[in-house]
């Protein structure tokens, strides 16, 4: 086979593999801050999926054009949900967080079902066949367009946690819980804001991937354990880890349907998670246990 052939499915995967990055890094927001794992994660990213499909279908607005409006819903979502549902189970036992947020999963997955049923959902952009040939390079515009929206808002993300002062007020919740409470920070609205942006980041990722695949109600426990095998991969709680995770996840996804079978590219991504656990445990830029 041709070595182009490998090159152009190596980059689709990567652009692929950036939008990943952007799912995973609302994980790893809140898994840094908040210390809660977000089991609903994926099931929170088809909601964004089908907010996008519906408002294709409906009005014709592009997922490019409504990533930052479903961001913003997402946002509103995310920040009602720590405030109101899960910031009563912060210092409850880990075992209470994880079944609430599976059962908020389970809830997501099944309103889906009830509202558009099992089937499959697909946008169908006016270049949604169209590539840029660059040399011997064809690669998907679509994929173009999403990775690069998913590097915008990354950016813009890791702006708002260096240079504003709430950004840096999370960070100070992140690093000293009780050094915040002491010098008056309000947590739980911080908290609530973090889990806001970490769904926002979930939200413009949803809504870029309904360019890449089809939609249906189940495809959320998919991406929930996909973003977890992300940021374990790439360090949990470490924001460059889970672009970092994506990147390489989704290149090794494209690789391995090229070199092999596509059924075979979650045995790949799970395989690599298996090393980095049996020689970094801590993530490929995550911190060791202090």
């Amino acid at each position: 086979m041709p070595f182009d052939v490998y090159l152009n499915v190596a980059i689709g995967g990567v652009l692929t593999g950036l939008v990943y990055g952007l799912m995973a890094l609302g994980l790893s927001v809140i898994f840094g801050v908040v210390r809660v794992v977000n089991f609903a994660h994926g099931e929170m990213m088809s909601i964004a999926m089908f907010l996008a499909v519906v408002l294709f279908s409906a009005f014709h607005l592009d997922p490019l054009i409504m990533m930052v409006p479903i961001a913003a819903v997402l946002f509103v979502f995310g920040y009602a949900l720590q405030s109101g549902l899960i910031n009563p189970f912060i210092a409850r036992p880990e075992h209470s967080q994880f079944l609430l947020l599976v059962a908020l999963g389970i809830i997501i997955v099944n309103v889906l079902l009830i509202i558009f049923g099992p089937d499959a959902r697909t946008v169908q952009t006016a270049y949604a066949f169209d590539s840029f040939q660059l040399g011997p390079l064809l690669v998907d515009a679509t994929k173009v367009y999403a990775g690069a929206a998913a590097i915008v808002f990354a950016a813009l993300l890791f702006a708002f946690f260096r240079f504003t002062l709430i950004g840096t007020a999370i960070r100070a919740c992140a690093d000293n819980y009780t050094g915040a409470l002491v010098v008056g920070l309000n947590v739980n609205r911080l908290y609530a804001l973090t889990f806001g942006i970490g769904a926002a980041c979930v939200g413009a990722a949803g809504t870029m991937m309904t360019l890449i695949v089809d939609v249906t109600p189940m495809i959320g426990p998919t991406y929930t354990l996909l973003a977890f095998v992300i940021v374990i991969t790439g360090g949990l709680g470490s924001m460059p880890g889970a672009l970092l995770g994506g990147i390489l996840i989704g290149l090794t996804e494209a690789l391995a349907g090229l070199l092999f079978t596509p059924s075979a590219k979650s045995m790949f991504a799970f395989g690599i998670l298996v090393l980095v656990l049996l020689f970094r445990p801590q993530g490929i830029l995550g911190k060791r246990p202090a």
